[in-house]
């Protein structure tokens, strides 16, 4: 008798660990698609470190949102997290679980194109300077804007009988328009170039006002009503929160913008939205098992890439210092 009580507290132990690695250290993850190819193969199985930014604490539904030990996310690092648009799962650590590279954080200032893909190209960075005409007789007041937004002096390069010419970067343009309020009078000359197709997409962070225009009015739409539980809507193209119309939107969370390796799957950022903090569960760090999809018993065996560290490859990391150098910019 006294045998099988010390079998069944040892199995009974044994379970409770497991639950508590599971919970609190480690988890494993089965990668479903090839939408992170080439740091991460279809089907392959990696363990995820819940305590990289700190520890989500188990159990959502009992206790809430609670982290020990909080730290920020870099960017670059591979995420997995539960889906932000589930809206049949009402509690978060009960939804299926997605894995991307984070490519924006809380404060960030992207550029994306129509289909909020972001645009990593030299050809189109923020710092690259295009040609504005503005007034003759807002001269002075933009001398004034340009002192009180720490933008460096530039030279008048052209002028007629109304209108005077000087060049800015994207980033530069953005902060002006910013200062203005939208009603911006500085106008690009060439109406046609790239930098009409994109635009600048803040990513929100916690306590900071995020400015409303007619490109993200419906992301953050879906962000407050989802992530914020306000209610909010968009009537005659005007976002209403809690029934007032509104040109800034402030946030309780810190947000994340994340990408899949391969540009054609969409399981990222450009279908879900933004990602909150609190659906983080924690960081893919290491492969402990690979195998070619649609092998047999005996073979399809990556035996290199077991217990292999989960990294960037050498060209994403290229295409990221790329994308940050240009995009890394605080609104």
């Amino acid at each position: 008798m006294k045998k099988g009580w010390k079998i069944a507290i040892t199995i009974v132990g044994v379970a409770l660990v497991v639950v508590l690695l599971r919970g609190c250290v480690a988890t494993s993850y089965l990668i479903p698609s090839s939408g992170m190819e080439n740091s991460l193969y279809q089907s392959e199985r990696i363990l995820v470190n819940k305590w990289s930014y700190g520890l989500r604490l188990p159990f959502m539904k009992l206790w809430g949102y609670h982290r020990w030990a909080d730290s920020p996310v870099p960017k670059e690092d591979i995420l997995v997290f539960n889906n932000p648009a589930n809206l049949s799962e009402p509690v978060i650590d009960r939804r299926e679980v997605f894995i991307s590279r984070c490519i924006g954080i809380p404060g960030d200032t992207l550029l994306i194109d129509s289909l909020f893909s972001v645009i990593p190209s030299e050809k189109n960075a923020p710092d690259q300077k295009f040609l504005y005409s503005y007034p003759s007789q807002r001269e002075q007041q933009l001398d004034s804007l340009l002192s009180i937004l720490s933008i460096a002096p530039n030279k008048l390069l052209g002028q007629d009988s109304t209108k005077n010419i000087r060049s800015f970067s994207r980033y530069e343009h953005y902060l002006l328009e910013q200062a203005m309020n939208g009603n911006c009078w500085i106008e690009p000359i060439v109406k046609e170039d790239s930098m009409e197709i994109l635009k600048p997409l803040i990513i929100p962070s916690k306590g900071k006002a995020v400015r409303v225009y007619p490109w993200n009015k419906t992301l953050l739409r879906n962000t407050l009503v989802l992530h914020e539980k306000k209610q909010a809507e968009i009537k005659n193209d005007t976002l209403y929160v809690e029934g007032k119309p509104v040109q800034h939107c402030h946030f309780t969370k810190d947000y994340y913008w994340v990408s899949a390796n391969n540009t054609i799957n969409l399981s990222d950022s450009r279908l879900f939205g933004f990602v909150p903090e609190d659906h983080i569960i924690g960081k893919a760090s290491i492969i402990w098992f690979s195998k070619e999809k649609g092998t047999g018993c005996f073979n399809g065996y990556r035996w290199d890439r077991r217990w292999k560290k989960v990294e960037l490859q050498t060209s994403e990391k290229i295409n990221l210092q790329t994308t940050n150098s240009n995009f890394n910019r605080k609104s």
